[in-house]
């Protein structure tokens, strides 16, 4: 049997950070399992994936208005291919990863579903579950 990546199993598809400092709503507490333990864990995914939403929302209020500075933010460079993660992203919401850009709740979903994708190596999840998270992030 294949094991789930490590972002599914913690119900956090974004790998977020634990930190004890965020109080998200769902966080039970880091990962539990691994050598060195580093990522939130969730107690449903759609936790997980409204704080991906609540994340993005932020980083944008604070200027990083195109993929590319929002993925270098996401995924600095020391840890990812911060570039191709970028274009992948920005191919999925059908920008360029330099192109400003505003959020609508569509475009928010498409990025944040892109980034599941692009985290866990796959999309694990059924519309409704984006539905729920994002819908609590706006």
């Amino acid at each position: 049997m294949q094991k789930l990546p490590r972002g599914v199993r913690n119900n956090n598809p974004g790998n977020i950070d634990y930190n004890p400092k965020n109080k998200w709503q769902g966080q039970t507490g880091i990962e539990e399992g691994v050598p060195k333990p580093r990522f939130a864990r969730f107690d449903r995914p759609e936790n997980g994936i409204r704080a991906i939403a609540k994340l993005l929302l932020n980083y944008h209020k604070a200027g990083f208005n195109t993929v590319a500075k929002m993925i270098n933010r996401w995924a600095p460079p020391v840890e990812n291919d911060t570039g191709a993660y970028a274009r992948a992203v920005a191919s999925e919401m059908g920008l360029s990863p330099f192109t400003p850009f505003n959020f609508t709740p569509v475009l928010l979903a498409i990025m944040v579903r892109a980034i599941v994708k692009h985290e866990n190596g796959y999309d694990p999840y059924a519309a409704s579950v984006y539905d729920d998270g994002i819908q609590r992030a706006l």
